[in-house]
């Protein structure tokens, strides 16, 4: 399979503002580290990155010294859904951090296969507001794009903790969460997966979307609706690479993403899109 390379030209990778409120740091696949207020946010953590062989074939180990290295502090760990790359390293990072995994019950089921005590679990349906330091979060209950052969991968629900290291195919994704957050006086709305409920969104707005690149391929109209109803003046891409390649290595595209045409529709709906680097970081500015 030849993988196309990002043309560097679309990374925005302006000089961080030493009196920024909050920064956002990207961390490949859907995650982020959000920053401020002297308190750190993760989202859908995936550093470890096992090669595609090693994903279909063996248990999926988290690398904890690259995640330690990569992410060395975390208050909370927000999971939007529970397919592997979105959630194998959130319950090493909470181990080591003491942060709390915040998620649907099947995502919490995930942190309890791994150890974690009921205590830094934090299981919501959606439309509550849940503390976050300083700031809150509350899921948007979504459902899970449609992707390669348009159909949705590993659907349903893990009702019981499962086996722990897991095999990729334990982990359903179970339910969906996008997620709006407020922190630092920024709002941030993520939406981690390849669509989204219309309804959810009612009346959401926010300074930042993260929004999942590949989703612009199977839904109509999902950049243009989605930056229509939140008013972003941002719109920072995320879920554009072939989450199989290392994170050190230079990232490769997914296939089946347009990343200049995503950037382009940003651009006609009326916001500034952001593209990162892996570890790149985004300081918005008032």
């Amino acid at each position: 399979m030849i993988l196309k390379r990002v043309d560097p030209s679309l990374y925005y990778t302006p000089d961080p503002l030493a009196d920024a409120a909050m920064s956002l740091r990207y961390l490949g696949t859907a995650g982020f580290v959000l920053e401020g207020a002297g308190h750190t946010l993760v989202v859908d953590p995936f550093l470890t990155r096992p090669g595609l062989w090693k994903t279909a074939t063996r248990r999926l180990v988290a690398d904890e010294a690259l995640i330690e290295r990569v992410v060395p502090r975390a208050d909370d760990v927000i999971i939007g859904h529970a397919h592997h790359d979105h959630i194998m390293d959130a319950p090493a990072l909470c181990k080591r951090t003491g942060a709390r995994l915040i998620g649907s019950v099947d995502a919490c089921n995930v942190g309890r296969a791994a150890g974690l005590p009921d205590e830094q679990l934090v299981a919501t349906e959606g439309r509550e507001d849940i503390a976050t330091g300083p700031g809150l979060v509350r899921g948007l209950p979504s459902r899970h794009g449609r992707v390669y052969f348009n159909r949705v991968t590993l659907p349903g629900n893990i009702p019981e903790p499962p086996s722990w290291p897991p095999r990729f195919r334990e982990l359903r994704h179970g339910l969906v969460l996008n997620w709006y957050i407020e922190l630092a006086g920024w709002r941030i709305v993520h939406v981690d997966t390849a669509d989204f409920i219309e309804a959810e969104l009612q009346g959401v707005e926010c300074d930042v979307l993260c929004l999942c690149a590949i989703g612009r391929r199977y839904r109509p109209g999902y950049v243009e609706t989605a930056v229509g109803m939140l008013k972003p003046r941002w719109v920072v891409a995320c879920h554009w690479d072939w989450f199989f390649t290392p994170f050190h290595k230079e990232p490769r595209l997914l296939p089946g993403v347009d990343l200049p045409g995503f950037v382009e529709e940003i651009e006609a709906a009326g916001s500034l899109p952001v593209v990162l680097p892996f570890d790149g970081r985004f300081t918005p500015a008032s």
